[in-house]
């Protein structure tokens, strides 16, 4: 019996001794893993800081996250200057492509209405101008028709947009009277009595 027992004990110390030295090789092949995960959580928990904090702009005039997003930490600083749409600037000549019907100058008669969306954004431009514009809106008609009557028909065509802009939000006395050039303004790069040539164009002074 005592040789049974020490047979026993020494086949259990083996079995010890061997889950000791499996142990041991799994940490040093992890050993590497380890290190590298290691060195690389500083830098990933230091970029997910950073998202915390403000940076600016180089214009100074929104502060933004490194994406260039508008965005305000909860736990960040308070003192700061909080983000703001760029100025706004109203282009000297704006030319609206309003390709009326032969003989009409209302909304309603024109033959591409998603330009309406164009102007939309530009009386948006306007509005937001901080420079207070003075603009003036200008008729054109095509080389069909005396020049009496084409100024006639410009002058009307350039009212109805001047209205539009006004019923929009622009405020009247931002817009001279509208003008018109009837047909002596055709564009060189259409025929004279393409509806191209049935346009209002607006120019802005600062």
């Amino acid at each position: 019996m005592p040789c049974l027992d020490r047979i026993l004990l020494i086949l259990i110390e083996e079995h010890i001794m061997l889950k000791v030295i499996s142990a041991l090789r799994a940490a040093r092949l992890a050993a590497p893993a380890l290190v590298s995960v290691a060195l690389v959580a500083p830098i990933a928990v230091k970029a997910d800081m950073m998202e915390h904090f403000w940076s600016a702009q180089p214009t100074g005039t929104a502060w933004v996250t490194g994406y260039g997003e508008c965005w305000n930490s909860a736990g960040g600083p308070t003192d700061l200057e909080p983000c703001v749409k760029p100025a706004a600037v109203v282009p000297k000549e704006f030319v609206v492509r309003l390709n009326f019907e032969f003989d009409k100058y209302r909304l309603e008669n024109i033959v591409n209405d998603q330009e309406l969306a164009r102007l939309n954004d530009y009386i948006e431009t306007v509005k937001r101008s901080t420079a207070g514009e003075f603009l003036t809106v200008v008729g054109h008609t095509d080389a069909k028709g005396s020049y009496e009557y084409n100024d006639a028909l410009g002058l009307r065509r350039a009212n109805t947009v001047r209205d539009y802009m006004i019923s929009r939000g622009v405020p009247e006395r931002q817009i001279g009277p509208s003008q018109s050039m009837g047909k002596r303004d055709l564009l060189p790069n259409f025929d004279p009595f393409a509806l191209q040539q049935r346009r209002v164009v607006i120019k802005s002074e600062g």
